[in-house]
């Protein structure tokens, strides 16, 4: 095996420039939601070269309405294939999926950015583009880590499953479908920007929108109306002590380094009409995290038990509750053990390449992690060259040699997990 490791680190070493010329085509494609086809075209191609099984169709959104964890504003998934390719393996070994996301966030302000957003720019030895870290980068990685192992003659024994998926960043539309199509596997890597540490664990997350009632009146006589403006502190306190009760029942070293394991935010608030009336509404929208080890149900259920617990204080809150609607994106939250089979798996090939311990910790986001853990049964670690530092923000980069670093771990892994055949 030491034999083979090296092999593989001496043909990555000679890979740079074919790893740009990859992730930068990928860049230059603005793979927005409802825009994914022309870079799962660049997809295909290379699939193609490495001579893959190749499964592509548009999910259906009718189908999947029915699962209770779809989550999508779009009503069509035209011109947004799924991509799937599999390596068939010789028989015997572990099954493992590779599992990355096409879609990107939109670029904002391109007036933010110092080239332009899809220009692929390589500087410094960072690629810069919208996706290159989240997670055009990690994509690459998983190519390469397939293309080594073909480039060197190594046999696996177990399948691998190589996906690459939409929607994601709206809540996991494409690995939904890809489950319900029939992929299942022993283990699943996903390459999200990590910034190399490797998450057994990752929190979930569910947008929440809340309507707090008031009574108009004119602003001279404010005494005669209920302001919406000023019953919403009473929400906002009890909001803050719902994130604080949920928070001290996490009681796991991997979240030891974060103050707040699972916040709940609130992101947006409009209310009143104009400013000498007393306002009769506030709207509220916000994210609720959910914890690894709790489902998204559980979740729902404090929230609600919560804020009608507001009546016991307020007797406002009585003849007028409070409105809770769950809407938008949800991720769900996915946790395996630290002493897994597949987290030993990765972090031995961690250790093989860069002579180190990874770090170990609980992601403070949701990635289709969830839906590959708790819809498909699959265990799951996410992993990848990016990092969240510049992800979804302007002059997003990812580092060209991190990219051929975790492709090496990637394909040390895929060797340990699903065997070579032959040894």
């Amino acid at each position: 095996m030491e034999h083979i490791q090296h092999k593989l680190h001496l043909w990555f070493g000679k890979q740079k420039k074919a790893c740009i010329e990859l992730l930068r085509r990928l860049v230059q494609e603005a793979s927005t939601q409802a825009n994914e086809a022309t870079a799962q075209a660049l997809i295909i191609e290379k699939c193609r070269q490495l001579q893959l099984q190749l499964d592509i169709w548009e999910p259906e959104i009718e189908k999947l309405k029915e699962h209770p964890y779809f989550v999508s504003a779009r009503t069509a998934f035209h011109n947004s294939p799924n991509v799937v390719a599999v390596w068939k393996g010789t028989g015997g070994g572990r099954s493992l999926i590779l599992n990355s996301h096409i879609d990107v966030v939109p670029e904002g302000d391109v007036t933010q950015w110092e080239a332009d957003p899809y220009s692929g720019m390589v500087k410094d030895g960072k690629l810069y583009g919208r996706g290159a870290s989240d997670m055009k980068g990690g994509t690459v990685a998983l190519l390469l880590a397939m293309e080594a192992l073909q480039a060197l003659g190594i046999r696996l024994k177990g399948d691998v499953i190589f996906q690459s998926v939409i929607e994601e960043e709206s809540g996991g539309v494409g690995t939904l479908a890809a489950i319900l199509r029939g992929y299942r596997a022993d283990g699943a890597i996903i390459p999200e920007p990590t910034d190399m540490k490797l998450f057994p664990k990752q929190q979930g997350s569910l947008w929440f929108r809340l309507t707090v009632r008031g009574k108009s009146a004119h602003g001279g006589t404010r005494y005669e109306g209920v302001s919406a403006i000023e019953k919403a502190w009473g929400v906002f306190a009890c909001l803050q002590q719902l994130e604080t009760e949920r928070n001290k029942r996490i009681n796991d070293p991997l979240y030891h380094h974060v103050p707040i394991p699972i916040p709940i935010n609130i992101g947006t608030i409009r209310g009143g009409t104009w400013p000498s009336s007393v306002p009769d509404c506030v709207v509220l929208e916000g994210r609720m995290g959910v914890a690894p080890n709790e489902t998204i149900e559980q979740a729902k259920r404090e929230m609600e038990e919560a804020l009608q617990s507001l009546s016991e204080h307020d007797k406002w809150f009585q003849s007028n509750p409070v409105e809770l609607e769950w809407f938008g994106a949800q991720w769900l939250p996915s946790s395996i053990e630290t002493s897994h089979p597949l987290l030993q798996t990765v972090t031995k090939a961690y250790r093989e390449v860069k002579g180190a311990d990874p770090v170990i910790e609980a992601a403070p986001w949701g990635t289709d992690g969830g839906l590959l853990t708790q819809v498909g049964a699959i265990p799951t670690v996410v992993f990848g060259p990016g990092t969240t530092a510049v992800a979804h923000y302007p002059n997003e980069y990812i580092e060209i040699d991190r990219v051929l670093e975790a492709a090496e771990m990637i394909a040390c892994a895929m060797i340990d997990w699903c065997g070579v055949d032959g040894v």
